[in-house]
C-alpha cells in the first residue's frame, strides 16, 4: 500500500498568536486608553525586527512600551491583539532598524521564535505590507482612511471598507509511495537547493486541482492521490501556504516547461535525511517552512514503515 502521512509538528508560523482580541479591534475609545500600557513590534520596510534570547536558545519578538515611541496611538500601528496579561500589542511600521544582531527577518530567525511569535510576526508582515501596497503610486491626499484598528482601509476611489486579501497557493511533497521525493530548484536559489513544487491557486480552482495543475505544468509529472498535510502563513507578501503529498512515477520523464524551475530530481530518503541533518551536498528549506516540516514528516514516515 503506498506510503500515507501526516505532519510530524505543526509549522513554526502556524502556532497561534497570542489573542487576537477581534472586538476591540473596532473599539476606538479603548484601543487609545490602552496605548499608554501597550507594547509595540517594531517593523521595517525589509520586514525586519528585533527579537531577544530566551531560555533554551529560542528568541521572543521585543516588545516595547508603546508610550516610548508616541504619546497617543498613531494612524499607522496596526493592532495585533493581547498579551497573557492583557496589555494591547501592536505593530508600528518604521524605515530601518539598525543592523543588529538582534534583528532579523522571518526566515533568518523565525524557526527560534517561541510558540506564537512567528504566528503573531507573521501577522504583523502582512498587514503592514498590505497598507504599504494600498499607499504605492498614490498622492497623499488620495491614501485610504484606516479603519478596524488597520484592519480594514475605506479607500475614496472604490468606496466601502476593503479589508486585506490572502492568497492561497498550494505546496506538494510529490513522492513515489515509498522512498523516493521529487524536488525542484529555482534558478535564483543557492547551488543545491531543493524544495518542493508551489504555486498559486487559480480562480475557479480547486486546492487539488491546483496541486495536479503545477506540477504538471512545472516538472512535467502526472500525480494521483493528493493528499491534504497542513497550512502556513507565508507573509512575503500575504500567502497562504496549504501543504500537500502526492503519488507521482518515477519512471516518468521530467520535463520543465516552466522557466520558474531550473532542475528536478527524485531524491532518495538517505539524501534527505542527510539533508535535514545539514550533511550532504542536498540542501532544502529552511525549518521555518512547512516545506520543511512536510519533508521531516515523510522521511519519519519512510523510517516507520521500515520499522514498523
Amino acid at each position: 500500500m503506498p506510503l500515507d502521512f501526516s505532519l510530524v509538528s505543526d509549522p513554526v508560523l502556524s502556532v497561534a498568536a497570542p489573542d487576537r482580541a477581534a472586538s476591540l479591534r473596532q473599539d476606538a475609545e479603548a484601543l487609545a486608553r490602552g496605548w499608554d500600557t501597550a507594547r509595540v513590534m517594531r517593523v521595517d520596510r525589509r520586514n525586519r525586527f528585533a527579537s531577544d534570547p530566551v531560555a533554551g536558545g529560542r528568541r521572543h519578538i521585543r516588545l516595547e512600551r508603546a508610550a516610548d515611541h508616541a504619546e497617543e496611538l498613531p494612524e499607522a500601528a496596526v493592532f495585533l491583539g493581547r498579551t497573557d496579561g492583557g496589555l494591547h500589542i501592536w505593530a508600528l511600521p518604521v524605515d530601518e532598524l539598525p543592523d543588529d544582531p538582534a534583528v532579523g527577518n522571518l526566515r533568518s530567525c523565525g524557526a527560534d521564535l517561541v510558540e506564537g511569535d512567528g504566528s503573531l510576526a507573521s501577522q504583523a508582515i502582512a498587514l503592514i505590507g498590505w497598507h504599504r501596497d494600498t499607499v504605492r503610486g498614490r498622492d497623499r491626499q488620495h491614501h485610504p482612511r484606516r479603519v478596524d484598528a488597520g484592519w480594514g482601509i475605506e479607500d475614496p476611489f472604490h468606496g466601502g471598507p476593503e479589508y486585506p486579501r490572502t492568497d492561497p497557493a498550494v505546496i506538494c511533497l510529490v513522492h513515489d509511495g515509498g522512498r523516493r521525493v521529487l524536488l525542484a530548484r529555482q534558478p535564483v536559489w543557492p547551488a543545491g537547493m531543493y524544495s518542493h513544487v508551489a504555486g498559486f491557486v487559480e480562480a475557479g480552482e480547486s486546492l487539488e486541482g491546483c496541486v495536479r495543475r503545477e506540477v504538471e505544468e512545472e516538472v512535467g509529472v502526472v500525480v494521483d492521490r493528493v493528499r491534504y498535510l497542513g497550512s502556513q502563513p507565508w507573509p512575503f507578501p500575504r500567502s497562504l501556504m496549504v501543504g500537500f503529498h502526492a503519488i507521482g512515477d518515477p519512471a516518468a520523464p521530467i520535463v520543465l516547461e516552466d522557466e520558474e524551475i531550473s532542475e528536478a530530481a527524485w531524491f532518495d530518503v538517505d539524501e534527505v535525511r542527510a539533508a535535514l541533518a545539514g550533511r550532504g551536498p542536498l540542501t532544502v528549506a529552511p525549518q521555518v517552512s512547512i516545506a520543511h516540516v512536510m519533508l521531516r514528516s515523510w522521511v519519519a514516515a519512510v523510517d516507520g514503515s521500515v520499522t514498523g
